[in-house]
């Protein structure tokens, strides 16, 4: 017993050092962050830091890791409603459209894209684990659920992981222009407006084309 509530408390302080230092990079750059407010924020001393995750470059990476599963996990959640049980697969595409843009334009998305772009140059491996962990295996999910709403007769889309790539595109395209890199939050209804047309579009390519 007293070894789970151990392991247990060294767990919620490694997610709660984590979840301060994705904030305080975020906020600070990683030049600037400190540890030692990385820990206040955690609520930790800062030798705790150390013990958990060594130096401050294991942190920055642990920490967008920790965020890309995070993303990850939200991104599955969505496609899981992406079925092959031949409902209205338009409204179906629209629904899962805008709700992958409205994880796409939440805070922590942008704030994790914000990060790599100023921290690339000096860590290009943080594109890596972002794509490993979350983009290509989300890309990945899309393309499976694309393939077996083909198989089932609903799309004709013979490189299902080219349809997901554009169905993305076709998602994300304006989006960054639109919030302004993450300084404006778009409403939800003009969200809308863009899953509808990037379904409207990715339906013309992808549509099963009637027989006969």
């Amino acid at each position: 017993m007293g070894a789970t509530v151990s392991t247990r408390g060294r767990i919620d302080k490694r997610q709660a050092i984590l979840g301060a230092a994705f904030a305080v990079f975020a906020r600070e750059g990683y030049a600037r962050a400190g540890v030692d407010v990385i820990a206040a924020e955690a609520g930790v001393a800062k030798a705790t830091v150390y013990s958990h995750f060594g130096d401050k470059e294991t942190l920055l990476r642990e920490a967008i890791a920790a965020s890309a599963d995070q993303a990850l996990a939200r991104n599955l959640a969505v496609l899981d409603r992406l079925t092959d049980r031949g409902d209205d697969l338009r409204a179906t595409l629209e629904g899962v459209g805008l709700r992958l843009l409205q994880c796409y334009c939440d805070d922590r998305s942008w704030a994790l894209r914000r990060l790599l772009s100023s921290e690339i140059n000096q860590f290009p491996e943080l594109l890596d684990i972002v794509h490993t962990r979350a983009a290509g295996r989300v890309t990945e999910a899309l393309a499976d659920r694309l393939a077996r709403l083909s198989i089932a007769g609903h799309l004709h889309a013979p490189d299902p992981l080219v349809a997901a790539e554009q169905f993305f595109s076709l998602l994300s395209g304006s989006i960054d222009t639109r919030a302004r890199l993450g300084t404006r939050r778009v409403p939800n209804t003009e969200l809308r407006t863009v899953a509808r047309a990037a379904v409207d579009t990715f339906l013309k390519a992808f549509a099963q084309k009637p027989t006969g």
